[in-house]
């Protein structure tokens, strides 16, 4: 039987003591910080992450790995393995899946496959575990990104965002609908459905923007995820960003509340992500397990 190796990015939330745990490869990603590149996991953590994006002086962005950086990843893997599937953040979200598609068609036919199931963070995190089952069960490299591309509609994920300053340094509202917004303690939510990130609804205060994500998610099971969750089929994800272990263990709690039954996974959500919502954001997620 083939060696499948699975392989992700930290985009999933995934660090490196997990991968290992997990049994699966890990690629950290990279953010430029004041035009000096850090590597996640090794140059700079997830405290030293968000302290420099408190910095107002400080400018933070998110770097894509270079093919280079993509075919030395793969070319280790492939020393012990005969086959590896490459699990991207979104294409909707980011141009390296895209990259990592062509390269593989280009040099690693056959070998490599690059799944695109439209994820991110907490679900993303749910794919990589997915394949690592099914790699484990015996299916083949092809077999496992087949399925997790048919799977990529089933999952969903709304954000409540703390405040709007770290929006507002990447262009996305005004610096005058910042400050309105902060003043008013409103709490935006987002969404993120496959493809991109949107608004769903503006909140006033915490509370409200809890229970807003809620009920999103319930509508959710209840609608477009009904006969997966009928058949336990469905995965639930809380996540957050830089926030006090009270603040999450609160969090956790009124999830389980809302969704008796439900085993909840809780990881700190993707620094990608924390780039552009800032600290103190909260989350809760839903995936179809890949099967």
């Amino acid at each position: 039987m083939k060696k499948i190796a699975i392989a992700t990015d930290t985009n999933s939330g995934v660090i490196a003591q997990e991968a290992d745990q997990l049994g699966i490869f890990l690629l950290p990603m990279k953010f430029n910080v004041n035009g000096r590149d850090y590597t996640e996991g090794l140059e700079i953590d997830y405290k030293e992450f968000y302290r420099y994006l408190a910095d107002s002086k400080t400018t933070v962005s998110t770097t894509q790995p270079s093919p280079g950086e993509l075919t030395e990843f793969w070319d280790s893997i492939l020393q012990e393995n005969d086959e590896l599937v490459y699990i991207p953040m979104s294409s909707g979200l980011s141009s390296s899946c895209q990259t990592a598609k062509l390269l593989a068609a280009s040099d690693y036919e056959g070998r490599v496959f690059v799944a695109d199931n439209r994820r991110i963070s907490v679900t993303q995190y749910q794919s990589v575990v997915d394949a690592k089952a099914m790699a484990d069960s015996g299916k083949s490299g092809s077999e496992i990104c087949r399925i997790l591309e048919a799977d990529a509609a089933d999952s969903s994920i709304y954000i409540m965002v703390n405040k709007l300053t770290y929006l507002k340094r990447g262009g996305r509202v005004t610096a005058a609908g910042a400050l309105i917004a902060n003043v008013m303690n409103l709490k935006p939510v987002l969404q993120i459905q496959g493809d991109k990130l949107d608004a769903y609804a503006k909140s006033r205060g915490t509370k409200s923007a809890k229970k807003a994500m809620i009920e999103a998610m319930q509508k959710d099971m209840a609608g477009r995820f009904a006969n997966y969750a009928s058949e336990g089929k469905m995965a639930l994800h809380v996540a957050y960003s830089d926030m006090k272990l009270f603040e999450i263990e609160t969090w956790i709690s009124d999830v389980k509340e809302a969704f008796p039954g439900y085993e909840i996974h809780a990881a700190p959500l993707s620094l990608s992500i924390g780039c552009h919502i800032g600290p103190g954001s909260l989350a809760i997620a839903c995936a179809k397990r890949s099967e």
